[in-house]
C-alpha cells in the first residue's frame, strides 16, 4: 500500500508539473518575446532566451498606443462590475433567504437563468437597449396612443433619445446583470445558523440593521471571493466593450491590445511591442489574484457547505 501511494504521488506530481508548464509556458514566452527587438523577431523568429529591449518596447506601448488610457478604462469597468455585482447579489440573496417571498424558488430559478444568457448571447438586444435606454418610454407612448394625441396638438410625435454607448455606465451595466453572485451568497447564507435571525430579533434589530451590522461582517470572505472573480470577468471582457465603444479613448485594454495587430496581412505585427502590452495588461489582474487569492478560495469553500 505504501509503494502504491508513493507511485500515485509521483504520478500526481508529474501531472501537476505538466499542467503548470502548460499554463506558465505561454506566459514565459510572452515575456521573452517582449524583451526582443522587432528586427530580431523578423530575422530569427521566436526566441527562447531573454533580450535587452523590454524597456524600449514598454516605452513604445506607453507613448505610441492608447493602452495607458485603456488600462484606466478597464480598471473603472472592472471595479464597477465587481462592486455592482457584489452589492446587488448580496441584497438579492438576502431577500431570497431571509424573507418569506412568494414564489421565491421561481424567482431564484429566473435569476439563475441569466447565467445561461451571458452578454455574448444577448449582445444584439443589449446594444439596442444601450443605444437608447429611453426606448421603453417611446414604446409606451405609442401603445397608449399618447403620441397620436401629441401629434395632433404639436404636429409631430415625441421621441426620447439617450444613448449610453461610449460611457462607463454603458460598458459596465450590462455585465452586472448576471446571477452568479446571487447563487454564491445564497449558498453562504444557508450555512448560517437559523437561530441567528431569532437572536437579532430578540435584540430589537430590524431587517436593515441585521443586514448591515450582523450579516455583512460575516460575509466579508464571500464578498472578497466574488469581487475577485467578477473583477477578472470584467477585465477580460472583449465582445461587449468592442461593440459598446467606438472611440479608442473609451475602449478597454483587452480591445486595445487586439487593435495593436494591423489589419493589413502584408505587414508583420510588432510582436515584441504587442507582448510588452500584453504583459502590462495582465499585470493588474495577476496582482489582484495574488493579493486576494486566500480570500477567494475561502469564500468558494464556504459557499459550498
Amino acid at each position: 500500500m505504501v509503494e502504491n501511494a508513493r507511485s500515485l504521488n509521483i504520478a500526481a506530481t508529474i501531472i501537476l508539473a505538466l499542467g503548470m508548464l502548460y499554463i506558465v509556458g505561454p506566459l514565459v514566452l510572452m515575456l521573452i518575446t517582449a524583451t526582443q527587438s522587432y528586427e530580431y523577431v523578423l530575422s530569427h523568429g521566436l526566441a527562447y532566451l531573454p533580450g535587452d529591449q523590454f524597456l524600449e518596447n514598454f516605452r513604445s506601448v506607453l507613448t505610441e498606443t492608447a493602452i495607458p488610457r485603456q488600462l484606466w478604462n478597464s480598471t473603472v469597468v472592472a471595479l464597477s462590475v465587481a462592486t455592482g455585482k457584489c452589492i446587488l447579489s448580496f441584497a438579492a440573496a438576502f431577500v431570497l433567504v431571509f424573507f418569506e417571498v412568494r414564489h421565491r424558488s421561481l424567482l431564484f430559478a429566473l435569476i439563475l437563468l441569466t447565467i445561461m444568457l451571458p452578454v455574448e448571447v444577448r449582445v444584439i438586444t443589449t446594444y439596442g437597449v444601450a443605444s437608447n435606454i429611453l426606448s421603453p418610454v417611446n414604446t409606451l407612448l405609442d401603445i397608449t396612443g399618447l403620441n397620436g394625441l401629441i401629434t395632433k396638438v404639436w404636429g409631430a410625435p415625441i421621441h426620447f433619445q439617450l444613448s449610453v454607448l461610449n460611457t462607463y455606465f454603458g460598458l459596465a451595466a450590462p455585465l452586472i446583470a448576471q446571477g452568479t453572485g446571487v447563487f454564491l451568497f445564497r449558498q453562504f447564507f444557508r450555512t448560517l445558523p437559523a437561530d441567528l435571525v431569532k437572536a437579532a430579533k430578540m435584540d430589537g434589530a430590524g431587517p436593515l440593521r441585521f443586514m448591515i451590522d450582523i450579516l455583512l461582517p460575516l460575509s466579508l470572505t464571500p464578498f472578497a471571493s466574488l469581487f475577485v472573480l467578477e473583477f477578472l470577468s470584467g477585465w477580460t471582457q472583449y465582445l461587449w466593450p468592442l461593440v459598446a465603444s467606438s472611440k479608442a479613448d473609451m475602449q478597454t485594454a483587452v480591445v486595445g491590445l487586439a487593435h495593436l495587430v494591423p489589419d493589413d496581412d502584408s505587414f508583420i505585427p510588432n510582436f515584441p511591442m504587442i507582448m510588452a502590452g500584453a504583459a502590462l495588461v495582465a499585470a493588474i489582474p495577476l496582482t489582484v489574484i495574488a493579493l486576494l487569492q486566500r480570500y477567494m478560495v475561502r469564500g468558494l469553500i464556504l459557499s459550498e457547505k
